[in-house]
């Protein structure tokens, strides 16, 4: 069976959340999975923008592959092919990870 693909609709981002161990000061690693929900992510598709008043479409301003950090609350989490994704409006990410 393929995998599955979408493309988001408007200013949608769909982003992969990474997740990232922690290590605490004496040694210890944390999985992933015991830290809060993680606000960082992969883009992994990008809508096409959204129109303004005059009917102009104003694209967006992150792209496939970037990492990103989004608002904490902000989307939709989803899953697809056994794989967790969040769709989010532009308006939610927060910054664009530079290298």
């Amino acid at each position: 069976m393929s995998k599955r693909t979408f493309k988001p609709l408007s200013n949608r981002v769909i982003v992969k959340p990474k997740e990232e161990e922690k290590i605490t000061a004496s040694g210890i690693v944390l999985p992933g999975s015991s830290n809060e929900k993680p606000t960082l992510g992969e883009v992994v598709a990008v809508g096409p923008g959204k129109a303004n008043d005059a009917g102009d479409v104003i694209k967006l301003s992150v792209n496939v592959g970037d990492v990103v950090l989004h608002s904490k609350y902000g989307g939709t989490e989803v899953e697809v092919d056994g794989e967790t994704l969040v769709i989010l409006s532009e308006d939610d990410v927060l910054a664009v990870q530079q290298s």
